[in-house]
């Protein structure tokens, strides 16, 4: 089967933002430099340097939406104000750095607009060339995702991965409530608990920053994982988890058996 041509501006990219002056004016280029580009909305979470400042640059962009926290609550709760902003077909999270690059965009999106995906997951460890990477926070990111996999009975190679694209309704239909780093963790918990979605993998480039380069996630963080996955996978309803039925959200005529 060949792939349908991905439509132009069918993607709203949401990209957390705190404390990244060194990067996101070239990011945000790179990312508005995407055809498949149709929104991006950008949340400050209350950034202690310029961030804010030189994000007014694309202030009169008809494609940019900047949002501001005015408290810093956390990467989790500024995905989930660009998630109920978003308006267009398709939505993908975005960093603010490089280690992940726009240029993936394309393949992340063919499974959505193929019709034969309702998520992606763009996969950093399926053997794709590029920079070696920092053992003991890949071996951790694996554990992690093996841990998630038993509770959730899916099995991903990568669910910390920054790179989760979906169809708008899908991602819309999520109850979200994690302010920090669990988001990762909460979603593909209440993604799995439907038993209904369609969700694929697909390999991405991946080039880590160091600590000394602005990576924020640390141990702390892992160790939270480990109960979020328990509370999210064991703990959680369907009342809490989604909106909607999805045999109600599902009814898209673009979505292939």
């Amino acid at each position: 089967m060949k792939n349908i041509p991905i439509p132009d501006g069918s993607l709203s990219v949401v990209m957390p933002v705190y404390n990244e002056e060194a990067t996101i004016c070239e990011i945000v280029q790179l990312v508005l430099a995407r055809p498949e580009v149709g929104e991006l909305l950008i949340i400050d979470d209350a950034s202690k340097d310029n961030s804010w400042q030189q994000l007014q640059t694309f202030k009169d962009d008809p494609r940019v939406k900047l949002l501001k926290q005015e408290v810093n609550h956390g990467k989790g709760a500024a995905i989930i104000r660009g998630f109920a902003a978003a308006t267009r077909d398709f939505v993908i999270i975005q960093d603010a750095d490089f280690e992940y690059t726009p240029e993936d965009y394309p393949q992340v999106l063919q499974p959505l607009v193929n019709g034969k995906a309702d998520v992606v997951y763009g996969a950093r460890f399926m053997n794709t060339p590029g920079q070696v990477r920092f053992f003991r926070h890949e071996m951790g990111n694996k554990f992690l995702t093996f841990l998630s996999n038993v509770f959730s009975d899916i099995h991903l190679s990568d669910m910390e991965t920054c790179y989760k694209a979906f169809r708008k309704e899908v991602i819309q239909n999520l109850k979200l409530t994690s302010e920090r780093f669990g988001i990762e963790v909460e979603m593909t918990a209440k993604l799995a608990r439907s038993r209904q979605l369609r969700i694929w993998e697909v390999p991405i480039s991946y080039q880590p920053r160091r600590y000394d380069e602005g990576k924020k996630i640390g141990w702390k963080d892992g160790f939270a994982a480990l109960w979020h996955i328990i509370r999210f996978n064991c703990f959680s309803s369907d009342s809490k988890s989604f909106h909607r039925p999805w045999n109600e959200v599902l009814k898209n005529p673009s979505r292939k058996p």
